[in-house]
């Protein structure tokens, strides 16, 4: 197995997680960052990165990081880590294309001694039963006597500046002691936070899945608490406010829950437990409740205008906000969209305006066209939806500006004082 002072590292897949990872990296020893995407590559070898994660003078200072769409170039390597996305399907199934598609790839330039360490969230097990045979079958070699597997999920949060890479405890794991050890050691060159070396690689795929499903199942029961609270006419963030007055009550508030680890991951863990005979109530229940709050969002909003004589058929509806979470241009997995789907159903004209989000991106994933100025005067609703920065300066008067001369204001995200808005979750 290589030394530690002979690794040269591949990141495979720049995207939110893979970018800093491999910009921490370069500051410290040879990194070849790769992806399939001309378009990626050219953008960050003019020193730009669209998911705002990393900054042109964080580009810079890795000095020893060089970008390729090359599959050639991987030769040259002998870690490679794979941080590609792991998304679910149309059915709510885990999709490892993109895991599998990376791990054919290493495959055809893996050699004697080289390691190969995932940090994509799946399963526990997916490491050696899916991935690894892979490999096998791509290289020729033979798994823990020709080349090794190590498992360090990610725990990026986008958009988060003061949570980053570097500070964030991050969990490693390795196929054999020797492996686990290396990998740790790696990864301690750059986490100032420090590391937890699980004892199995299937250890730290458990412990991934498991952060984010225990805070879906969290939101879940808030957001149960919320509908609750509206139809007794309490108002929820008063509650819970009050409740969070004591130390040990947890803050978590009600919403749409999207994002690419959030609204995703409990379906990896659900998806091996149904493979191995136990059918899981508690998380596929709060799942499903998740899954639910566009539906309940607009019916609520339907209730208010109704209740206002304004005629749902043919409103016009303005949705402040796209993206998975403020301040934050990614659109994965966005639940905003549940909304505006919800609102079409119900003949109204929706306009979505967001200072975040890419507009080509919104057009070609939603197939949604982005207002850049939404029009005075204009909107039967409006629903605060992601509580970016630019909306909380606005303030309720520009917000209420926007609005004919009757209208309902929902806030979604308690961006506003309780008595500004008309609908709050």
């Amino acid at each position: 197995m290589t030394d530690l002072s002979n690794i040269k590292i591949a990141v495979v897949g720049l995207g939110y997680v893979g970018l800093p990872l491999a910009v921490e990296f370069g500051k410290k020893r040879p990194v070849i960052g790769f992806d399939i995407s001309q378009a990626r590559i050219d953008q960050l070898l003019r020193g730009l990165d669209c998911t705002l994660e990393t900054e042109p003078e964080e580009l810079r200072s890795a000095s020893f990081l060089s970008f390729t769409t090359e599959v050639s170039a991987l030769e040259e390597a002998n870690c490679f880590i794979v941080t590609v996305p792991t998304p679910i399907d149309e059915h709510k199934r885990p999709d490892l294309t993109p895991l599998l598609r990376a791990s054919e790839l290493i495959g055809k330039v893996l050699k004697p001694g080289d390691i190969v360490i995932y940090e994509s969230t799946v399963y526990p097990g997916a490491t050696e039963e899916d991935c690894v045979p892979v490999l096998e079958k791509f290289s020729g070699l033979v798994f823990n006597r020709d080349f090794f597997a190590g498992y360090s999920p990610e725990r990026i949060n986008p958009g988060d500046k003061q949570h980053r890479l570097v500070n964030i405890k991050k969990v490693t794991s390795g196929s054999t002691p020797e492996t686990a050890d290396l990998v740790d050691r790696l990864y301690n060159e750059i986490i100032v936070a420090g590391t937890h070396k699980a004892s199995s690689i299937k250890v730290a795929e458990a412990a991934k899945v498991i952060e984010n499903t225990q805070r879906d199942l969290n939101i879940a029961l808030i957001n149960e608490l919320a509908i609750i609270f509206n139809r007794m006419g309490i108002d929820t963030e008063a509650v819970l406010q009050a409740a969070g007055s004591k130390w040990n009550f947890l803050p978590f508030r009600p919403g749409l829950v999207g994002g690419h680890c959030i609204g995703v991951d409990p379906y990896y863990l659900t998806h091996k437990a149904q493979s191995i005979g136990y059918h899981p109530e508690i998380i596929l229940a709060g799942r499903r409740l998740n899954d639910g709050m566009g539906a309940y969002v607009v019916a609520q909003l339907v209730k208010a205008m109704t209740k206002r004589r304004i005629h749902v058929d043919g409103a016009k509806v303005l949705v402040m906000g796209l993206t998975f979470k403020e301040n934050c241009p990614d659109l994965r997995n966005t639940r905003v969209i549940d909304v505006v789907a919800e609102l079409k159903d119900y003949n109204c004209v929706v306009d979505v305006c967001d200072p975040w989000a890419a507009a080509d991106e919104a057009q070609h994933e939603y197939g949604i066209s982005l207002v850049a100025e939404p029009e005075t005067g204009t909107y039967d609703a409006i629903i605060l939806a992601v509580a970016h920065h630019q909306f909380k300066e606005m303030g309720e008067a520009a917000i209420r500006k926007l609005g004919a001369a009757t209208h309902v204001l929902y806030d979604l995200k308690y961006l506003l004082p309780a008595q500004a808005s008309d609908l709050r979750l």
